[in-house]
């Protein structure tokens, strides 16, 4: 087993019966993405991202949103120090390695805007300087479904930052079972271990990022994305940097399976869950009902994949 599968049997210590969502995690945290997991509130969410923080032994930053937290909670801000006379940078929330933005959507639009240059650039900026933020970098936001009271839809520039949005959804009957008989003796968050350091993460994800990928899937990928910026059900198709986050997915799920090179099926495997989100509806696909998911099935269904 490599290391990105002993990460995995390590944190299903916490999380039982999500194998899935899992593996989905690891593949981004592997791509140097950022998740979105919308859910109904107590189904693990917070739980999974602390045994992934110390599983993979990275510093772990929290803030609860809610509607009074400000952009400086989150970033930082300057305060004046009366020894040197000088104005001194208080780090915020979000200069850790795994920052929980639990109930994301709760927050004012100009709080969940402050996350926008970390996510991007990997940095803040507060009072003209910019300040980096520790590597690596992963932003486990959490958001309750849309309509649920309180809550308010992130933007659009927002959204199409997150790498998926994945759903944990409840247990099954068997699992809640263990779930339970494995909380008699105590929390199982603390039995699990570290397994690998900053240092090896980082170097898991350079590899990653150096897997090989052919010109024709690259090709395969653009035919992709260009598809759903084409379909008529789709009022705004995936934007250019959800074509780098499908290569950077694909390339994950490779090395996961132990292959420096990727075939057609790693891009087929990644590309709904990492564009669903991202796409704009045309009225008439809301008015049938239609998804997301079931429109970018259409469209690998219709799309040819390359010969290798």
């Amino acid at each position: 087993m490599n290391r990105a599968g002993q990460v995995i049997t390590e944190v299903k210590k916490a999380v039982v019966g999500k194998d899935r969502v899992l593996i989905w995690v690891m593949t981004v945290i592997l791509a140097r993405g950022h998740i979105l997991l919308e859910d109904i509130p107590g189904v693990g969410k917070t739980t999974m991202a602390l045994a992934f923080s110390r599983a993979l032994g990275l510093d772990y930053g929290r803030v609860q949103f809610t509607p009074d937290v400000l952009p400086s909670d989150i970033t930082g801000y300057s305060i004046f120090d009366k020894q040197s006379g000088q104005m001194r940078y208080q780090p915020g929330a979000v200069l850790c390695n795994l920052f929980l933005a639990d109930e994301l959507n709760r927050a004012t639009s100009r709080t969940q805007s402050a996350l926008l240059e970390a996510m991007e650039e990997g940095q803040v900026t507060v009072d003209g300087t910019s300040y980096r933020i520790p590597q690596p970098f992963l932003v486990f936001a959490t958001q309750n479904p849309t309509g649920a009271s309180g809550t308010q839809l992130l933007p659009d520039s927002q959204m199409d930052r997150f790498t998926v949005r994945l759903s944990i959804g409840y247990p099954a009957p068997k699992d809640e079972r263990e779930m339970v008989l494995g909380r008699q003796g105590g929390n199982p968050l603390d039995t699990v271990q570290q397994i690998v350091t900053r240092e090896q993460l980082m170097q898991m994800q350079m590899e990653a990022s150096q897997v090989y990928i052919k010109p024709e899937i690259v090709d395969y990928i653009v035919s992709l994305i260009g598809a759903t910026r084409a379909h008529p059900m789709i009022a705004r198709g995936a934007s250019p940097r959800a074509t780098l986050s499908v290569t950077a997915m694909a390339k994950a799920v490779a090395y996961i399976q132990g292959r420096d090179y990727v075939v057609p099926k790693d891009v087929q495997a990644v590309l709904v869950q990492t564009l669903s989100h991202r796409l704009l509806l045309a009225p008439e696909a809301e008015a049938k009902a239609i998804s997301p998911e079931q429109l970018l099935e259409e469209i690998l269904a219709h799309t040819n994949a390359p010969r290798l």
